[in-house]
């Protein structure tokens, strides 16, 4: 996101992001009214979900000025897709089809990469040869339903390797720890959250798994008084995109409906930090000598 507004700063509108630079719609129409214009086509910044290595290439014959804001984490992935095929394994991607990240991903070697999305799709799976299978997960999966995929990966293929470290966003993986406490101590969990943002319905679908009631909602003004009858206890969260304004804006409004006890609760404090793609480094850089 500040990928976008530092482009914006430096180059003035408009500035072209292929896909939706997160999915999350409050963002994405901040931006727009800024002067970002979000195409499906080869565009100036990609966005945090990645891009198959096709879309530099074009990128590239067509001259463009590229700015990179995939995030780490995602281009870690990348990496890993690369090694494993570079070394002839049949790679096995957990992760959601049409998502723009198993798409880039999977731009890295089509010829290698299979897609699954869950255990049923590991139990048909087949492939040329068993000693030879690695896995990558997307990063914005369910942390217990990506497992218990994996574990049967395992059971099927005992010679599967795959990455040194988990491939789950750290915030996913917080998110969804945090949620499955609040659900147990609310009746009503509300994620703020895009309808196309993979990791807030996962926040969704985590909650309702551990006992609460949950809907994922764009802002306060979605909120719906038959969701509210009979809850004592309502929990707020947002997915990893989703500005604090707008869980700001959710809590005055229980607020403003007489809501007198309000508390945060804490299960992990995140302190990683990503630096801005060397491009947008450098110019600003150059602006300010």
């Amino acid at each position: 996101m500040q990928t976008v507004e530092r482009a914006l700063e430096l180059y003035g509108a408009p500035v072209y992001v292929r896909k939706e630079i997160v999915h999350n719609k409050h963002v994405v129409e901040q931006l727009r009214a800024r002067g970002a214009v979000f195409v499906d086509s080869e565009t100036v910044v990609f966005s945090a979900h990645g891009v198959a290595p096709s879309v530099h290439a074009n990128s590239a014959v067509r001259g463009l000025h590229t700015i990179d804001a995939t995030c780490p984490l995602v281009t870690k992935v990348h990496v890993e897709a690369k090694k494993f095929a570079a070394e002839g394994y049949t790679i096995v991607l957990v992760g959601h089809a049409g998502h723009e990240e198993v798409e880039g991903t999977m731009g890295e070697a089509p010829d290698r990469i299979v897609l699954i999305e869950n255990e049923a799709d590991v139990d048909a799976l087949e492939v040329t040869d068993p000693a030879k299978v690695a896995y990558i997960s997307q990063t914005t999966l369910s942390v217990d339903e990506t497992t218990a995929i994996i574990d049967r990966l395992r059971e099927r293929f005992p010679a599967i390797i795959g990455p040194r470290t988990d491939d789950i966003c750290y915030a996913t993986t917080n998110r969804q720890a945090a949620v499955k406490q609040l659900a147990r101590e609310c009746d009503l969990v509300l994620v703020i959250g895009s309808r196309n943002s993979s990791n807030s319905n996962r926040l969704v679908e985590v909650a309702r798994e551990h006992g609460a009631d949950s809907y994922l909602i764009d802002n306060e003004a979605q909120v719906r008084e038959e969701w509210l009858l009979g809850k004592r206890v309502v929990g707020i969260t947002s997915g990893a995109s989703a500005p604090e304004e707008l869980v700001q804006r959710l809590v005055e409004f229980f607020r403003q409906r007489g809501t007198s006890e309000i508390r945060e609760l804490e299960v992990v404090q995140e302190d990683v930090r990503f630096m801005l793609p060397k491009a947008i480094r450098q110019a600003l850089a150059a602006s300010s000598a």
